[in-house]
């Protein structure tokens, strides 16, 4: 019996996503301008308090490229954390979107930065020609290491990148599960504090192929739309991926299922004590083992992955079956 805690793209599909892709499945305008496509302005403005536009894209990968390419040069450069996934996880395909712009990698405890840390990053660059200049920043929420940025870290970030004249990116994929463990709006750690473009993560969260591009800097959009063209990401039963986005938007799924991975991982927590190298603020574990620990654990049944050498990662999704997760508990403890 396997019992799944790699990933929570490893997780099922929602019933209800499903549901809303069958519903979708009639004859309608082709792309974008469809009936589902043409509500998510509005469906993500009501979310938010605020005019918006968004975009669907199929990928985490490509809505963080695609948000960012309108605002950087080629000859320019995004701050984000060295362990960001733009910069681990994303085979170099922000250099690809952004045609050469550079990473500009910055510390942080928790994979998180701070305005101090991206002025570490900035602050030597003289404003010539001969270096890269900075021209947006990149924070993920919740981070690599499942933290989350609370409002005021947010707005101190977006305050600071105001002052400078930066842009404000916001990787979402785990967006969520931090919103539902701040007990927060989804305005007060975006919108409200400054950022600029949310890439809202569904996939992970009970999606089938379904992110969004959400511009509180409405001027940006209009670019990306002809980028996700020319990306070949502009889908031409686009209706598809509006009717994953709407289904988990309404009725606050989103968050209900956001809750459901937090709990699980809360519960697996209570096992790790010390093994704990992160406080668990989403629904990854990043829990200290030895290799013989993780074959015990593997030999049991659980899948996860090895974090480093002396560690693995355990992630809970919306559907973690509580039996496994009880077994995943007593696990860990007899370790």
């Amino acid at each position: 019996m396997v019992m799944q805690f790699t990933s929570d793209n490893a997780a099922r599909v929602h019933p209800a996503v499903w549901a809303a892709m069958q519903a979708a499945d009639a004859p309608d305008a082709p792309y974008d301008g469809d009936g589902l496509s043409q509500r998510l302005d509005a469906a993500f403005s009501d979310l938010f308090g605020q005019p918006c536009v968004a975009l669907w894209a199929a990928t985490g990968t490509a809505a963080n490229c695609l948000a960012l390419s309108p605002m950087v040069p080629p000859h320019g450069g995004v701050v984000c954390h060295r362990e960001a996934h733009i910069e681990m996880d994303e085979a170099g395909a922000p250099g690809f979107y952004l045609h050469g712009a550079k990473l500009m990698l910055a510390d942080g405890e928790g994979a998180k930065i701070t305005p101090e840390a991206i002025a570490a990053v900035i602050d030597p660059i003289r404003d010539d020609v001969h270096q890269v200049q900075p021209h947006a920043i990149s924070i993920t929420q919740a981070s690599e290491y499942g933290r989350a940025y609370r409002p005021d870290e947010v707005a101190a970030i977006g305050t600071f990148a105001k002052s400078r004249g930066l842009k404000l990116h916001m990787d979402g994929a785990r967006f969520a599960n931090a919103v539902a463990h701040l007990g927060c709006s989804a305005a007060a750690v975006t919108c409200s504090a400054g950022v600029d473009a949310l890439c809202f993560g569904f996939v992970k969260n009970g999606g089938m192929g379904a992110e969004a591009i959400v511009f509180f800097d409405e001027s940006l959009a209009d670019t990306v739309r002809y980028r996700r063209k020319r990306a070949g990401h502009l889908q031409s039963k686009g209706r598809f991926l509006a009717a994953q986005i709407l289904c988990m938007l309404e009725g606050n799924l989103w968050l209900t299922n956001a809750r459901a991975a937090n709990g699980a991982a809360q519960e697996i927590a209570g096992a790790c004590g010390a093994r704990l190298l992160h406080p668990v603020e989403a629904n990854e574990m990043f829990v200290t083992t030895t290799a013989q620990e993780r074959e015990a654990l593997r030999s049991q049944g659980f899948t996860f992955y090895d974090w480093g050498d002396d560690a693995a990662r355990f992630v809970t999704s919306w559907c973690s079956e509580p039996g496994d997760v009880s077994a995943l508990f007593r696990a860990i403890s007899a370790l």
